[in-house]
């Protein structure tokens, strides 16, 4: 309730509790993947809610979740951001801007290499692979088929937009290509919904991301 959150606050400080709570908010959005939603405005109560759910059940017991899930909507906003496949020296030199690098363990996000390149793709978050024809081989991201399944193209871009401190509009190109996968979500939505004679003069394979991802 906001009562209790007033009581964080000394005196000195409630008259910027709008502010304050605003660029707390924005943090915990980009570093731990999640926004506060207001459940009940005749009371001032609020909820924390998960941008992506990640893990499920299968995440190992002690395991943090919610760090990894802000990481991760910051990783695929990467991937989406240089066409839907990123190199690994692309991941890094973003994630390096964040004070995360390979080999260094990180004081919430533990080894990042481990995380990225072995972790989040056995969940099938992220899809790491040769670059094709590459030699010396190098290495790119792309988006796991789990990712395709629990956030979509428009979400990562709002992420990336307020780390850029923009609006998703600001970037027209990507954009775009998010209010076409936004169409084509809700198109497959219908068709699922749809009875059984619609669905027979729908396309007979439907996919739950953008054939890019792929």
């Amino acid at each position: 309730m906001q009562n209790a959150l007033m009581k964080i606050f000394s005196r000195k400080y409630r008259q910027h509790f709008p502010e304050i709570l605003t660029t707390a908010l924005e943090l915990m959005e980009l570093v731990f993947g999640l926004e506060m939603k207001e459940v009940d405005r005749s009371r001032n109560i609020y909820t924390l809610i998960s941008q992506l759910t990640l893990g499920g059940n299968d995440c190992p017991s002690g395991e943090g979740v919610l760090p990894k899930s802000g990481l991760l909507m910051v990783l695929l906003g990467v991937v989406f951001m240089n066409g839907n496949r990123a190199t690994e020296e692309e991941i890094w030199e973003f994630l390096s801007m964040l004070g995360i690098y390979a080999g260094r363990k990180h004081s919430i996000f533990g080894e990042p290499r481990r995380l990225i390149t072995k972790d989040l793709v056995q969940k099938e978050y992220l899809n790491y692979r040769q670059v094709p024809h590459s030699d010396p081989p190098r290495y790119e991201f792309l988006w796991g088929p789990r990712a395709c399944a629990e956030t979509s193209e428009m979400k990562v871009l709002e992420v990336l937009a307020k780390f850029h401190g923009r609006v998703p509009s600001s970037f027209p190109d990507l954009y775009d290509e998010a209010l076409r996968d936004q169409a084509e979500r809700a198109g497959l939505r219908g068709v699922a919904r749809a009875p059984p004679m619609a669905e027979a003069s729908a396309p007979s394979k439907a996919k739950s991301c953008s054939s890019s991802h792929i």
